[in-house]
């Protein structure tokens, strides 16, 4: 079985987020960029069912700038056999990227796509859906637990009520949860290993799709600053501000 995981670059989670002067996006320069956390998940789930003998190849695929190449090399370090950068200078939203992927499964024809369940950045959760209603293939979201069969796979997902298991036909789209496992740290040797590993670039033109996004970001800012909490000596005191000053009691 050959899976396809599909990972992104990103603003390391442990950074704190500057917001641009003129409010048109995110400053990303002289920041620390690393592999989103859901696509680290995604990758890590795709080398267990390679080392339980479950897959054959992982692929690992990203879109975007060169310098999205090292995010490949940490996906390969932690055990992808191969990768793939679709460069594309430009913005791109969901829809461009799930429709970049699509042509990518089409050229792979992998039996499993895994994909992180939103990126920390945009936290928009749509490229698996676009993906799998592109390709017109079962999909499961939020994926905690994953059982790969023979011709099928029961994912247990997380919604709202808790906990809920389902069954897909393979090949089917997967976007992964927090909960599914706990990434490994890559080994110096695996790093070394990884930059052997084949990493092909592609541009972006060459699949001739208009990638212009079809949303347009009218304006980021900071969120707003929290008014400082305050003690109170008694619970009588607590409810008389709970009742008439926060006005959540009635």
């Amino acid at each position: 079985m050959k899976i396809l995981v599909a990972v992104k670059r990103v603003l390391d989670y442990n950074m704190k987020a500057r917001v641009k002067a003129d409010q048109s996006g995110i400053d990303l320069s002289n920041v620390k960029m690393s592999m989103n956390p859901f696509d680290e998940i995604a990758v890590e789930e795709a080398v267990r069912l390679k080392e339980a003998g479950k897959a054959t190849e992982i692929v690992v695929v990203s879109l975007g700038a060169s310098a999205c190449q090292e995010t490949l090399r940490s996906a390969l370090a932690l055990g992808a056999d191969r990768a793939i950068l679709v460069e594309h200078d430009a913005p791109l939203d969901s829809f461009g990227v799930a429709k970049v992927l699509q042509k990518i499964v089409e050229q792979e024809k992998p039996d499993l796509c895994l994909l992180g369940k939103q990126a920390i950045d945009d936290d928009a959760n749509q490229t698996a859906q676009f993906l799998a209603g592109f390709l017109n293939w079962p999909q499961a979201t939020f994926a905690s637990k994953i059982d790969v069969g023979a011709k099928d796979v029961t994912v247990t997902r997380e919604v709202d009520g808790g906990l809920e298991t389902i069954r897909c036909q393979l090949p089917c789209v997967i976007s992964v949860d927090l909960r599914l496992n706990e990434p490994r740290y890559p080994k110096l040797p695996s790093i070394m290993q990884a930059k052997k590993k084949p990493l092909d670039i592609v541009p972006s033109a060459s699949f001739g799709l208009d990638l212009t996004p079809k949303t347009t970001v009218l304006k980021v800012t900071e969120p707003p600053v929290r008014k400082a909490g305050i003690m109170v000596d008694s619970v009588a005191t607590l409810i008389q501000k709970l009742t008439n000053e926060a006005r959540v009691i009635s």
